[in-house]
């Protein structure tokens, strides 16, 4: 390959090797969705405080979704290159498992590029939030596993995640 030209597939580089936001106007607009996962590893003490509903912050699992949903909403101001795009749908939902959170994340668009940042950017927010709320309980809570499990819709169509 000459080295002028980035390798295939890098839609995000431009022919000299600097970033550039790809262009889209001329994609269709389809019906698109993604979903991301990810998990807060607890404490036992911080798990029992969560399922007790006695953290000291408050409702840390609602706090939780809410800052998920918001940061949907956020995607292209902290992921340079990410789109905006018109958000129709999130559910962020947390469930407490013995050794942690679990979360789950499902973003839902009719655009021109895909929404996988805003499913990762929902996951990744709502796991922060929620170590900011166990803290008090648990300072060593670590976040781990967050991935795309699935996305639907555009011209690569459907992925899910092996079982």
């Amino acid at each position: 390959m000459a080295a002028d030209l980035p390798p295939p597939g890098l839609t995000h580089v431009r022919a000299d090797g600097t970033a550039h936001m790809v262009d889209v106007s001329a994609k269709a607009v389809t019906a698109r969705r993604a979903a991301a996962a990810g998990r807060v590893l607890l404490s036992p003490a911080a798990v029992a405080a969560l399922r007790g509903g006695v953290v000291p912050k408050g409702d840390a699992l609602g706090v939780a979704r809410v800052a998920g949903i918001q940061a949907v909403k956020r995607t292209p101001d902290l992921i340079p290159l990410a789109h905006p795009v018109a958000v129709h749908a999130v559910e962020v939902d947390l469930d407490v498992v013995d050794d942690g959170v679990e979360i789950r994340a499902v973003v839902r668009t009719a655009d021109r590029t895909g929404i996988e940042m805003e499913a990762l950017t929902a996951v990744s927010v709502a796991a922060l939030a929620l170590v900011d709320m166990v803290k008090a309980v648990d300072r060593h809570a670590r976040i781990t596993d967050i991935r795309v499990t699935a996305k639907s819709g555009g011209r690569s169509g459907d992925w899910e995640e092996p079982a």
